[in-house]
């Protein structure tokens, strides 16, 4: 615990500038400064002791970035004084918390509750750094501070707003199905039903038993199978760590594994989400259809990016333990040279003949913009660069390509919806 004179007690101290003008002797100094302590060390003596005071936190658990939360402090007050208390809660910056300091009075045998409200910048954990409770002399002159333990910590969700684009690839996939209403019968490999032969029809789509029953030419329609699993890999390196306009390429990633996430569980297919690096330290296996998104955003709120290489050997072994053949792979990285050069090539293309793989890329929406300058001489040195990074790019799909993966390169705000159109057109084209 820690006795510190307050500001009032300078003032106090300023009384006795005129008897030292008119008595200017040391002893009277001293005397005047022995008698301000005197005072001072009372008042803080007649100070409830903050160790005394019982401090309890009532913090939310999560909130969803760009949300606002609310949360308690209670102070309870055990002895039969009034304590006059001055509370610092120091939670980091990016929290978002409104006021870090609250004063208010607490008397004896009573409780006090100190409202906060939080606003997070940031995705990720958060957490209180310390806990100060002041409480000062009835005089106010000298305060005692003491540190409180109330732990807290709350997390800071990603913000999901590709969301908005769900409910237009839903109807995309039932229509692909065949279960919405304008009854378009879809491509797949699992049995739907049977119907009377049209002009366009398949042959090998006859079923003969049905058509010799019914005396009528029949044939049968499919649709996509269900209960497929899609394992989701998101590159948490170094490269993810660019910002893209307002949120990092990571973050964009997070948005169309999710958007993808909540499709697929329409569609009735298993989902599981790998993030790696170095080592693939963030998982989620096993979970339901019912709680694979809220797991997803509660485990991948904590990630950020790592300043290392991705090792995709590892990250190849790790795959091949945690999927069977014919799952849909998607890997979420972006497509550049130093990728080339890190081994994904190689690895793309072992994985491609196991499984349909999607490889989806964050593109940078500065370099079309940079390419288009013409203004001066160092705009056009400008643009030459650019257009030099964009032909790499393209360069780099299309190894990819030959190597038979697909992939999917868009800046953020359509990242997103392009996964899951390819997701979507997949399905339709009976290869998930």
């Amino acid at each position: 615990m820690r006795i510190s004179p307050t500001p009032r007690a300078a003032l106090v101290a300023l009384f006795g500038l005129p008897v030292i003008v008119l008595w200017p002797h040391w002893w009277v100094l001293v005397l005047l400064a022995v008698l301000w302590l005197l005072v001072v060390l009372v008042d803080a003596l007649l100070a409830v002791d903050p160790r005394r005071l019982r401090v309890r936190r009532e913090a939310p658990a999560q909130v969803r970035l760009g949300g606002t939360v609310t949360g308690r402090l209670l102070l309870t007050n055990p002895t039969g004084r009034v304590a006059r208390c001055t509370v610092r809660d120091a939670w980091n910056p990016t929290a978002g918390l409104a006021a870090q300091r609250a004063s208010l009075r607490v008397p004896g045998q009573e409780r006090r509750a100190i409202a906060q409200s939080f606003t997070p910048t940031r995705r990720g954990e958060h957490r209180s750094r310390a806990l100060l409770v002041a409480t000062r002399g009835p005089w106010g002159l000298a305060r005692r501070t003491a540190t409180a333990t109330a732990p807290g910590r709350f997390l800071a969700l990603h913000p999901f707003g590709a969301r908005r684009h769900l409910p237009s690839r839903v109807q995309r996939l039932r229509e692909i199905e065949g279960l919405s209403a304008i009854h378009q019968r879809g491509q797949g490999t699992e049995f739907d039903s049977l119907r009377d032969f049209v002009d366009g029809d398949d042959v090998r789509s006859i079923d003969w038993r049905a058509t010799a029953r019914r005396r009528s030419v029949v044939v049968r329609t499919w649709r996509p199978e269900r209960d497929r699993h899609v394992l989701i890999v998101v590159d948490t390196s170094r490269t993810s760590a660019g910002r893209l306009g307002e949120a990092t390429r990571l973050d964009t990633a997070f948005d169309a594994a999710l958007l993808l996430t909540a499709l697929a569980g329409q569609a009735g297919d298993r989902v599981d989400l790998l993030c790696v690096d170095r080592i693939p330290h963030v998982s989620v296996l096993g979970s339901t259809r019912t709680t694979v998104l809220h797991d997803m955003v509660a485990a991948t709120a904590a990630v950020d990016p790592a300043l290392v290489e991705t090792d995709w050997e590892r990250a190849a072994r790790t795959i091949s333990e945690r999927s069977r053949r014919g799952s849909l792979v998607v890997l979420i990285t972006p497509v550049e040279a130093a990728a080339m050069h890190g081994g994904l090539l190689p690895v793309a293309a072992r994985l491609a003949k196991d499984h349909p793989l999607v490889i989806a890329s964050v593109a940078d929406p500065a370099l079309e913009q940079i390419a288009g300058g013409r203004g001066d001489l160092e705009s056009v040195y400008r643009a030459a660069a650019a257009e030099q990074a964009r032909a790499e790019r393209d360069g780099v799909s299309r190894a990819l390509e030959r190597a038979g993966a697909h992939v999917v390169d868009a800046p953020p705000d359509r990242a997103p919806q392009a996964l899951a159109d390819s997701y979507l057109a997949l399905k339709a084209a009976g290869r998930l």
